[in-house]
């Protein structure tokens, strides 16, 4: 779907993007909806919405032709019990046995191993991604307190008071341990690799510059099959689920009929969260 940024549409609140049978969503529930799927940009947000309106709507529509809807006025609460007991009836997911579950297990053992865990401090220095010459001047006065941390590594609680725009300066930076998907995923990706330790560089994220010091590795270790168990069991049924999901709303889609967006392949991902 080509999504219309909101504000070329002067006049037009209410006019229908997207048909579902012979529903209509509007910009304006769009809208609404955006709020519950963040990202990076509005017009991906925007899609992402439209989607989850759309999944939705097919949903509702399947359970009120079989009948699982008891009224038209169904209070939110009613409308997704309608919606669950649908999907319990119409989704056929396969329960993974042992021998499934062992080859993923296998296959994947590092998903399952106990994540390594990074004591971490930080000076956080606001800049816009947008901001070519904040980000410029950001970065180097990361460069200028790395030099003075250098020499005096104790003044790093100072330093944190006076420049940081994180609510972690209340604790001198203090991120506490944190393991991988605690933050963003670009500053993410950068602890990971550094060895304990104030790093020589600012790191980059979509908030601005990080004066890093890493005061503690607990390198991350593998664990057996029977501890982990449950676990594999669990993602092995949740991706079942979500192709079952998937095959089901794009029949749907196929029956019902969609106009204005087609499902990609994450079809029905809002419904997991």
């Amino acid at each position: 779907m080509q999504m219309i940024d909101i504000e070329q549409l002067p006049g037009a609140a209410a006019a229908p993007l997207v048909r579902v049978g012979d529903a209509s969503i509007d910009e304006a529930a769009i809208a609404l909806e955006m709020q519950y799927h963040p990202a990076e940009t509005a017009g991906e947000a925007q899609l992402k919405a439209a989607r989850a309106l759309v999944v939705r709507e097919l949903l509702r529509q399947r359970a009120d032709m079989l009948g699982l809807m008891s009224s038209r006025n169904l209070t939110e609460a009613q409308e997704d019990a309608a919606i669950a007991a649908l999907l319990e009836q119409e989704l056929d997911v396969p329960e993974p046995d042992e021998s499934d579950c062992q080859r993923f297990f296998d296959t994947h053992r590092e998903r399952f191993s106990e994540p390594t865990q990074l004591r971490v401090r930080h000076i956080l220095l606001a800049a816009a991604p947008d901001d070519s010459q904040g980000r410029d001047n950001a970065y180097r006065l990361g460069e200028k307190l790395l030099e003075e941390l250098t020499l005096i590594p104790e003044r790093f609680a100072e330093f944190t008071q006076h420049h940081s725009a994180c609510p972690s300066k209340e604790m001198d930076g203090d991120m506490s341990w944190l393991v991988p998907g605690q933050t963003v995923p670009e500053l993410d990706r950068a602890l990971q690799h550094l060895p304990e330790g104030l790093h020589e560089r600012p790191l980059a994220s979509r908030y601005g510059w990080h004066v890093v010091s890493i005061d503690e590795r607990r390198e991350g270790r593998a664990l057996p099959f029977e501890q982990v168990a449950g676990r594999v069991r669990h993602s092995l049924r949740e991706q079942a689920t979500r192709r079952a999901l998937r095959h089901y709303l794009l029949a749907l889609e196929s029956d019902i009929g969609v106009e204005g967006i087609a499902l990609d392949d994450d079809a029905g991902g809002s419904l997991m969260q």
